[in-house]
């Protein structure tokens, strides 16, 4: 009879969780530049617009370039898109920013075609 009552106390847990994790509204601060990503604290959300340039190594980092500069960038394989691209697609990255000792790169979750 307790096993029929937990789904009911712990739905609420997890609906709060998933609201509050993809709210974009007022309030939500999140970066759309590299520049401004460059100097960001982690963990902040970041919306990049522009072009991975380049795979930096085997494991999943790119170079993100857009019109204020570059940036690393980690892309797991099941988070690139179905579609094939190269440095010439405009691309929407969204994720967040790692901070690292002397360095960042974004965590990036969703990849977009732009164009």
């Amino acid at each position: 009879m307790k096993a029929r009552y937990l789904p009911l106390i712990l739905a609420p847990l997890f609906s709060t969780a998933a609201l509050a994790a993809g709210y974009t509204g007022p309030g939500a601060q999140s970066v759309t530049t590299v520049a401004a990503a460059n100097d960001a604290a982690d963990d902040t959300p970041v919306v990049l617009q522009g072009y991975v340039t380049k795979k930096i190594n085997n494991d999943d980092k790119y170079e993100f370039k857009d019109n204020t500069g570059t940036i690393t960038v980690e892309i797991d394989d099941e988070d690139l898109p179905a579609t094939p691209f190269n440095d010439k697609t405009k691309v929407k990255l969204t994720g967040e920013v790692e901070k690292h000792l002397m360095s960042r790169e974004v965590d990036v979750d969703i990849v977009e075609i732009i164009n």
